[in-house]
Parts: C-alpha cells; structure tokens; sequence
C-alpha cells in the first residue's frame, strides 16, 4: 500500500508539473497551543520548469520534531516523472523513498 501511496502522489505531482507553465511558490505556517503544549509547522514549496519541491517541519507538544523534503522533475518529453522524498523523524532515523511514474 505504500509502494501505491507514493506511486499517487507522484502521479499528482506530475499533472500539476506537466501543466504548470509558469512558476509557483507558496508557504504555510501554524501553530496551536493546548494544555499539553504548543505545537507548529512550517511549509514551504515551489515548483518552476518542470521540477516541484516540498519541505516541511513538524513540532509537536514535547518539542520533538519531524521534516520531510521532497522534490520531483518531469521530462514533458519523456512524459515522465522522477521524485524523492526524505523523512527524518523525532530520533534522528531517516527513511528516502524513491520513484519514477511514465505515462504509458
């Protein structure tokens, strides 16, 4: 199911990619506060040429913390996409996921 997860969201991304003329770039920021604690996120990213990039920082209540980079290119030629994500959580452990979606 993840392997399917990550095959959709690239799929997403490559629509908007292949469809996108013109640049973009936006950012997001929140933060809430209850009795356990505040917590906040910061996003930001852009796409531009083809390419399209994603950060994300999560702080939680206890002040542990997560980030998520991700970026992917598309060759419109090729018709095809190429992304990656990389995902660092609270302890330090990084998972990097993969993938390549063409159009068949």
């Amino acid at each position: 199911m993840k392997g399917v997860k990550a095959v959709l969201t690239i799929s997403a991304v490559l629509a908007l990619s292949l469809s996108a003329g013109s640049a973009y770039a936006g950012e997001r920021h929140g933060t809430v506060s209850t009795s356990r604690g505040t917590a906040s996120v910061d996003v930001s990213g852009g796409c531009a040429n083809g390419s399209c990039s994603r950060s994300v920082n999560r702080t939680g209540p206890q002040g542990r913390s997560m980030s998520r980079q991700g970026s992917v290119s598309c060759d419109s030629n090729a018709q095809s996409c190429s992304g990656s994500r990389t995902t660092t959580g609270p302890n330090g452990t990084t998972v990097t996921r993969r993938g390549t979606v063409s159009r068949w």
